[in-house]
């Protein structure tokens, strides 16, 4: 099982000062955030995504946000960005929209990243699905 997977965490968002809903009370990785459920990882995730990157930096595509989301200095950016873009069916530089008027755009870029860092396993719609009503 992935490390994200196993820490409820499908984007493996790394550990901070942010206290997110959901939070597992022991965080035993050193790295990176451990969640009670999935949903409260997805939600993280959505907010992140949604909140942060679209709203704060106003990152509109899929290469502006991966490039932010795992830099060429962790990851392969560009097989990343290639992987979410085909998975998505939406290209690299297109604008996938406020996510309130477009929230099928997030969410399939929410899972295309998750199945990027955990593997072509990584599919657990309902979870994500219930995320979106969470935030």
């Amino acid at each position: 099982m992935s490390r994200g997977i196993r820490n409820c965490n499908p984007l493996n968002i790394r550990r901070s000062a942010d206290q997110w809903k959901g939070l597992s009370a022991q965080q035993t990785d050193a790295a990176f955030c451990q969640f009670k459920q999935m949903e409260y990882g997805w939600r993280a995730a959505l907010v992140l995504l949604t909140r942060t990157y679209y709203r704060k930096y106003r990152l509109y595509t899929i290469r502006k946000i991966v490039e932010k989301w795992a830099p060429p200095t962790e990851n392969n950016t560009k097989a990343y960005i290639k992987n979410v873009a085909a998975t998505t069916g939406i290209g690299p530089d297109d604008d996938l929209g406020d996510p309130q008027q477009h929230p099928a755009n997030w969410l399939l870029l929410a899972a295309a990243m998750a199945i990027q860092e955990n593997g072509p396993n990584c599919r657990d719609p309902i979870s994500l699905l219930r995320a979106w009503r969470l935030l």
